[in-house]
């Protein structure tokens, strides 16, 4: 939770002061760790008074340096684009009782991009506020959700609980990002829900990862049933399946230890292209990479990386590619 000093309720506080709470605002409400209560704070200390309004104006003027980033991000990614058109034209999603998100989140965007679909990446989206556990940039997390069930959280990741009527957790809606389940003994099934298919196991371990619309499941160990409207399918350790909305792919073998070594602290690429690679590190860095240098968007890269020291992964990425490198404001990377 924040301080009281951040919320300064005092119209004769000195510019000074202003100054710094202003910036620290801008800085929680980027970090993504901000609450519903903290935002409510955030909009009366802005309301305090026009001093305290203009000098969160003159703080988000720091951000304007990001704009190159971001029209390079909108030129080289035609979903958000598309995204963008639609919210700038008035059509984007509506967020309800909600909405006071989106007064927070307005103030400090830029480029036009809305609430429902945030800026490169570095706050949280509406849908996600509704989770019951959820982890932030770079955070890991493990909860034990019964005797028998344990659930890791990877970064970026959100999740509501299921229960039965007598209140006994029966599995987890994967909202967003990656969760790992271990199942050590054998019980009632366990489910996860992700997008338009759910995964079921007794016993064993498996992860699930729900990202941009599309879900990976992978069995490390034991087995797990995914259904889905357009089929189901039962995968044995290191066998993986993949779905969206519309359909469901066949079974394919993996190496369920590279799958899973970010929960050993590590990203494992094997001719993993660039593009793919910096939308990677994207989930676990806080700030934003972009990718401007569209050339090499499709070079292979192999490598372990640590995710502790990631921007030396960048560095050597950086290297190995002939990449320039221009840091701005909130950690964000240019690459081109």
């Amino acid at each position: 939770m924040m301080t009281s000093k951040i919320f300064s309720d005092d119209r004769s506080v000195s510019p000074d002061a202003l100054r710094e709470e202003a910036f620290i605002w801008l800085d929680r409400l980027a970090d993504g760790a901000v609450t519903r209560p903290e935002l409510q704070a955030f909009k009366r200390w802005q309301s305090t008074s026009p001093a305290h309004e203009a000098a969160f104006e003159e703080a988000k003027r720091q951000w304007k340096a990001m704009k190159p980033a971001l029209v390079g991000l909108l030129q080289t990614n035609p979903k958000m684009a598309a995204r963008h058109a639609r919210l700038v034209r008035g059509h984007g999603p509506q967020l309800g009782r909600r909405a006071f998100l989106g007064a927070a989140v307005s103030a400090v965007a830029v480029a036009g991009v809305a609430a429902v679909h945030p800026p490169l990446g570095l706050w949280p989206s509406a849908g996600e506020w509704g989770a019951d556990f959820r982890t932030v940039t770079g955070e890991q997390r493990t909860v034990a959700l019964a005797d028998r069930v344990s659930v890791t959280l990877n970064t970026q990741t959100s999740v509501r609980r299921q229960a039965a009527a007598g209140g006994e957790t029966t599995g987890i809606d994967l909202i967003s990002g990656e969760a790992a389940i271990d199942l050590p003994s054998r019980g009632p099934l366990f489910a996860v829900r992700a997008g338009a298919g759910r995964s079921l196991s007794e016993s064993g371990r498996f992860e699930v990862r729900h990202l941009d619309g599309k879900v990976c499941v992978t069995c490390v160990e034991g087995a797990v049933r995914v259904e889905h409207p357009a089929g189901s399918r039962l995968l044995q350790a290191n066998q993986q399946t993949i779905y969206n909305n519309e359909s469901i792919s066949g079974i394919a073998g993996v190496d369920a230890v590279d799958a899973s070594a970010w929960r050993k602290g590590e990203l494992v690429f094997n001719q993993t292209p660039l593009a793919q690679v910096v939308d990677e590190i994207n989930r676990y860095r806080p700030g934003r990479v972009v990718l401007l240098a569209t050339a090499g968007r499709d070079r292979p890269v192999v490598g372990r990386f640590r995710i502790a020291i990631l921007d030396e992964a960048l560095l050597q990425i950086q290297h190995a590619f002939g990449l320039n490198a221009r840091l701005l404001p909130a950690g964000v990377l240019v690459l081109s």
